[in-house]
């Protein structure tokens, strides 16, 4: 998909790969005729459309709306088609653009995160049939295939550009890290999708063209570019738009076994390692374990000993049969113990948004994996996604912020944004100003008693008492030298080096590289590094609430602007650190306020991971800051010392696999490292 705002900032780039695809030689050893090629494309072409669509994001506690193009293929003589949700899945109005250059109008028929696929109907004017394109059997594409890419790169008109399959099951290497996921609206799209890699090269804008082989059959609908273009594969995209189309969504079974690959040091010859269990799933009561062996799902054997295998796995839950009890085995102390259990229906995992002028802020309601993810005891509430800045619900003492929920109005309880909506409606029928009403919210563990003038006038953020005030930035002093190097050997203050995301700096437009050189026309005099912790001591002096002006020099030109101050963050007591060398990573002890935002169970023993570094053995592993250190090598991890003592042990010993047990969030994962001890330090 194709942001038009980005357009003219990609010209270059543009221009580029226009050389590229000139002077390239990519295909130089696959050639098909000239003449089956020009098949393919008259077979392919009439269905082919370009979507311009008018989408919304929230932020700021509003709905917002950008431009974007993406491209599509007609499947249905009646006019169904089909795209990535990442072009349609946040459209309010769809443009579509034919080969002819007519435009028809769409509508969206349903959407489906977890494969990225949506399905949109054309809306013509008077009943008429479309030219379609079929699916072929992806699974019978080969690696050397070669293969047409058809849509509508950087918002031009429909073009083609030729390659071949490189790869027929492609999916993201885990050494990415956690970045490396194709995320739609929280979904995993590569949990169930292994792309179909080609070098026929597409850009942004040819996000849900299809890709097709060379007797004009729909093989893929493209998605995504890393060097290797990738296509979910057709036999998916199909399911998916079928499904969506007599149903508007996407049916699947759901289990709510978390499952990984059997790790490296394991010899079983079968199986899958289960890491955990969603609470109140299928699963949670039949006595299955974190560190059991998956064998069997429903008399078929399971096997996965590597990530590519995953989806496959994935596939077969998917499709499980609903509300019928279906047979689990798995492997405990080398012993097979089989679980009855009946799959359920998976539900989306992020409801759709809406914006609550009278409020300020933006909500969805809460799903049953946010619920779980939030350790809610029920999915009653509106879920606070987005609050503006001094808007009535930001101006309330206390504020209701993001990833509040609310839970009580005017003393009628809330069970979702819908019915948040209605009482508000219900509430401001026949008033013409802000009206106070009570309102209590939860955030985490807490509930929470407020006053919120609700109503559609602006309302002035009257400030929060607090002994700190806090600009939400990170700096460093202008040194002399900096300061010549730019040609301003006289200039004094700071530079910013990160302003911090969803903040009143950020909301201010403070930006990294900014100097700061006045507060409150008062000018800054740092200009060593002894000068570092001045800006804070004068900020300090404010009280929290407080608005002041910073003069600024951006892009060689000085402005002002106004920044509210917050209140500073808590800071955590010292705590006893140890830092293990040969993994790179910080641990450090959990404290009070560590157990008190993760809701961690006071009997809960383990270390923090405060560092990782880049290029480390822990980062290889997977191992992340924040993550809680449970066990290590089945040893129990109960301080700092009882984890320096552990690796130290293993350190001396040198095993060729290490496993840590680790909690992430609400999740236990088991994690392997496979140190090279022959470059480790001594």
């Amino acid at each position: 998909m194709l942001n038009l705002k980005d357009f003219m900032a990609r010209k270059y780039l543009t221009l580029l790969g226009l050389l590229l695809l000139v002077t390239g030689s990519t295909f130089a050893e696959v050639q098909p005729s000239r003449s089956v090629v020009e098949s393919a494309i008259a077979k392919v072409k009439p269905s082919l459309v370009r979507i311009q669509v008018v989408t919304t994001y929230f932020d700021e506690g509003r709905e917002l709306k950008h431009q974007a193009v993406g491209s599509g293929v007609i499947i249905s003589k009646d006019g169904y088609l089909v795209t990535n949700h990442h072009v349609a899945g946040h459209g309010t109005r769809f443009f579509c653009t034919l080969s002819d250059r007519e435009e028809i109008e769409a509508e969206l028929i349903g959407t489906d995160p977890l494969t990225d696929i949506a399905v949109l109907k054309l809306k013509p004017s008077k009943p008429r049939k479309f030219p379609v394109v079929s699916f072929a059997d992806s699974t019978r594409v080969k690696v050397g295939d070669p293969v047409l890419a058809l849509g509508s790169p950087m918002a031009l008109s429909q073009s083609v550009t030729l390659g071949i399959a490189s790869n027929t099951e492609m999916t993201m290497p885990k050494f990415f890290g956690p970045r490396a996921k194709i995320s739609m609206d929280g979904e995993d799209v590569g949990m169930l999708v292994r792309w179909i890699a080609h070098d026929a090269a597409i850009y942004g804008g040819n996000s849900g063209g299809p890709l097709v082989n060379l007797k004009g059959e729909i093989i893929g609908i493209n998605e995504i570019s890393m060097g290797l273009a990738g296509a979910i594969p057709g036999n998916l995209a199909k399911s998916s738009a079928e499904q969506i189309i007599a149903h508007g969504r996407v049916i699947r079974s759901w289990i709510g076994l978390e499952i990984q690959p059997l790790l490296k040091s394991m010899t079983a010859d079968r199986g899958a390692l289960i890491s955990g269990m969603m609470e109140d799933s299928p699963v949670a009561a039949t006595g299955i374990k974190p560190g059991d062996i998956l064998t069997s799902l429903n008399h078929l054997p399971v096997y996965i000993r590597y990530d590519e295998q995953m989806p496959e796995l994935f596939a077969r839950i998917s499709a499980l049969p609903l509300g019928q009890e279906i047979p689990l085995t798995v492997l405990r102390d080398g012993k097979e113990i089989t679980f009855n259990i009946k799959p359920t229906e998976r539900t989306e995992l992020n409801p759709k948004e809406q914006e609550l002028k009278a409020w300020g802020l933006t909500v969805h309601d809460i799903s049953f994996q946010i619920a779980k993810e939030m350790k809610r005891p029920n999915q009653n509430g509106a879920l606070v996604t987005s609050a503006r800045s001094g808007g009535p619900s930001g101006a309330a003492k206390p504020p209701i912020a993001p990833e509040d929920v609310i839970v009580e109005v005017a003393g009628q309880p809330v069970h979702s944004s819908k019915e948040l909506a209605a009482i508000t409606d219900k509430l401001l029928a026949g008033k013409t100003t802000p009206l106070p009403v009570l309102v209590a919210f939860e955030d985490k563990n807490k509930r929470f008693l407020t006053v919120v003038k609700i109503g559609t006038e602006d309302m002035k953020d009257p400030g929060l008492e607090a002994t700190k005030a806090w600009l939400p930035i990170e700096t460093q002093v202008i040194s002399r030298d900096i300061a010549k190097q730019i040609g301003q050997p006289d200039l004094k203050g700071y530079c910013i080096t990160l302003v911090y995301d969803h903040s009143t700096a950020k909301k201010a437009g403070l930006k990294a590289g900014d100097f700061i050189i006045s507060v409150d026309d008062e000018k800054l005099t740092a200009f060593a590094p002894e000068h570092e912790d001045d800006l804070a001591t004068l900020i300090r002096q404010y009280d929290v609430g407080a608005t002041v002006k910073l003069g600024l020099i951006r892009d060689g030109k000085k402005q002002t602007v106004a920044v509210e101050l917050a209140r500073s963050p808590r800071l955590r007591r010292e705590m006893k650190k140890y830092r293990n060398d040969e993994f790179e990573f910080t641990l450090r002890d959990i404290t009070f306020f560590d157990r008190a935002e993760e809701e961690m169970d006071q009997d809960e023993t383990g270390v923090l991971v405060e560092e990782v570094k880049s290029g480390s053995w822990a980062e290889l592993g997977s191992l992340y800051a924040g993550d809680f250190i449970l066990e290590i090598n089945n040893q129990t991890i109960k301080s700092i010392d009882s984890a320096r003592a552990i690796l130290e042990k293993i350190v001396a010993q040198k095993p060729d696999n290490i496993v840590m047990k680790i909690k992430r969030g609400v999740h236990t994962r088991f994690l392997e490292f496979q140190p090279n001890w022959k470059t480790a330090k001594n």
